[in-house]
């Protein structure tokens, strides 16, 4: 993978930053000539995720985004709480309180999981690769 095909930035635990990652994720995408439409839901959903269950006081959340050779896309967002890790396979029912958000994710990624970051934080991680069509 070569340098251009990545960006990371760090942006505020608000809902504005939570925008703000999907919006940079389309133009990103964009400037890649890599559909979006996937991807960007993805991201806004694990920013989203990141703002609501991952915020800690004065901490911000980062967003990485990866482009592989094989157009593989890795989307990564870190928060500051590695304290609170989602389950993989939880159960979503009608009547839950949370949880939606991660099957979208889990439905548009082809691979997704959580991994332990620096510093007490966690990364929420999706891959989505070419060519694989949406639900």
């Amino acid at each position: 993978m070569n340098q251009k095909n990545h960006l990371g930035i760090q942006l505020s635990a608000t809902r504005r930053g939570a925008r703000l990652a999907r919006l940079l994720t389309e133009r990103q995408l964009d400037e890649w000539g890599v559909p979006f439409e996937e991807a960007t839901q993805v991201v806004a959903e694990l920013a989203s995720n990141a703002v609501l269950h991952g915020r800690a006081r004065g901490r911000d959340f980062r967003l990485a985004l990866a482009l592989h050779d094989d157009g593989t896309l890795r989307i990564e967002v870190t928060d500051a709480r590695g304290d609170r890790v989602p389950l993989l396979h939880d159960p979503v029912t009608e009547d839950s309180e949370g949880g939606r958000g991660l099957r979208i994710v889990a439905s548009y990624a082809d691979r997704w999981g959580v991994k332990e970051g620096a510093a007490g934080t966690k990364i929420v991680w999706a891959e989505l690769v070419p060519g694989r069509g949406g639900p």
